[in-house]
């Protein structure tokens, strides 16, 4: 169990505080409410360009990397379709560095035709090379496209194209920065072998005059029911066809989160799974295969996925991934199988509360997503799902008017 304390300062910054007795460190993390999601269908990859853009420096700092260096300290960041993740590990007698570095570039970056011009060039080529020149690059753009037609999920966290970082003047990334990066957008979370009301007063203290500037944010539209199959067919220079089947499911909130989650691991929790034996070791229709949810805040994605043999047909591969989709719709789950299952999930969540980054992270993240009282609750959760609500999930979502399929071919060479 992880035992944390909250507060909320005036100016709306979210505060979470864990105090690790058995740690010499100290983590601070900052989670900011902006992802994809967050951006404009005209202005996309907006998120992205700020997790390198916040390395900048500020006014104060021109670079961030070095005082906390200095501070024998290491920092990062992620960005993905719901918010932004900035964090730094350093020794607890040091969490005034982290803590001073994090309040001055929130609302002091600086944001220079100089900087902004090279991050920009940094993405426009990242874009470039991982997506576009890469191998299967595109293929989960086009499933995301493929899958919603209204919500902003349809994009990805790199954006729609590179062009809409190419011409995003200098006004529109400070636009963005100044609705976003600020108090109310963020939260604010730590870990540490220091007294948690000692760790609040610091917060007060680096953060509490900040002033929460900023427009009013864009409510997200929400993804409407899909009522008819959806099926895309690409032909793309690669060594072998993919075959990718989504279905739509509820929010991270929802039961259907923990039972879509759990669902995955059953079909593909490691190299004895379902799929691993049935299609790859047994029936040799599929190289690799996979079976996962999208682990989005909004209503997300349970998707599955195989890379076809040469002698394997797509009709024949296709037939096969529904086929155990079917199955376990139909109830053909063992005891033991639930029970691997649940045990895997209750070793990982025991495992993370022992990293201290990660305690911090999980403050975070499980206060934005709504309900912080799920960081100490999600085992439990998983551990009271039955074979029946698995088979009522799979029933209900797993359906042909529910699915969005991808055939990402091949193409045929000729002699």
């Amino acid at each position: 169990m992880i035992r944390y304390k909250q507060k909320t300062l005036r100016n709306g910054l979210r505060v979470l505080v864990n105090r690790d007795r058995a740690s010499k460190l100290a983590a601070v993390n900052i989670l900011y409410k902006v992802g994809a999601r967050n951006e404009e269908p005209s202005k996309t990859g907006f998120a992205h360009l700020f997790e390198h853009l916040m390395f900048r420096g500020t006014y104060a700092v021109p670079e961030f990397d070095i005082p906390v260096q200095m501070a024998c300290g290491e920092n990062n960041a992620f960005t993905n379709n719901d918010y932004t993740d900035f964090y730094i590990t350093l020794p607890k007698e040091n969490i005034r560095t982290a803590l001073w570095l994090e309040s001055d570039r929130m609302r002091n970056l600086n944001i220079s035709e100089e900087a902004y011009s090279t991050e920009k060039q940094v993405v426009i080529e990242e874009f470039k090379q991982r997506y576009l020149n890469q191998p299967y690059g595109d293929e989960l753009m086009l499933l995301r496209e493929l899958a919603y037609k209204v919500h902003p999920y349809r994009w990805a966290t790199i954006g729609i194209s590179p062009e809409h970082i190419e011409r995003a003047t200098l006004d529109d990334v400070r636009c963005f920065y100044n609705l976003h990066y600020r108090p109310s957008q963020a939260i604010l979370s730590m870990s540490a072998d220091i007294d948690e009301d000692e760790m609040i007063a610091l917060a007060e203290e680096y953060f509490g005059d900040i002033e929460d500037l900023g427009g009013e944010l864009q409510p997200i539209p929400a993804e409407p029911e899909q009522s008819e199959p959806r099926r895309l067919v690409v032909e793309r220079d690669v060594p072998a066809t993919d075959i990718v089947i989504a279905f739509h499911m509820g929010d991270r909130l929802s039961e259907e989160f923990f039972l879509g989650d759990l669902t995955s691991d059953l079909l593909a929790g490691g190299e004895s799974s379902r799929l691993v034996n049935r299609l790859i070791k047994e029936r040799g229709l599929f190289s690799s295969v996979n079976a996962y949810i999208t682990g989005s805040i909004d209503a997300g994605l349970f998707v599955i996925k195989g890379r076809l043999m040469p002698t394997t047909s797509e009709a024949e591969a296709e037939a096969a991934l529904l086929g155990e989709l079917r199955d376990i719709a139909e109830g053909n789950i063992s005891d033991y199988e639930m029970e691997k299952v649940k045990n895997k999930f209750e070793a990982n969540m025991l495992m993370g509360e022992i990293n201290i980054m990660n305690k911090a992270l999980n403050l975070g993240f499980y206060d934005f997503s709504g309900d912080i009282t799920l960081i100490n609750r999600e085992a439990e959760i998983y551990r009271s799902l039955t074979r029946e609500q698995v088979m009522a999930f799979a029933a209900r979502r797993f359906t042909e008017h529910n699915s969005s399929t991808l055939i990402y071919r091949a193409t045929q060479k000729t002699e």
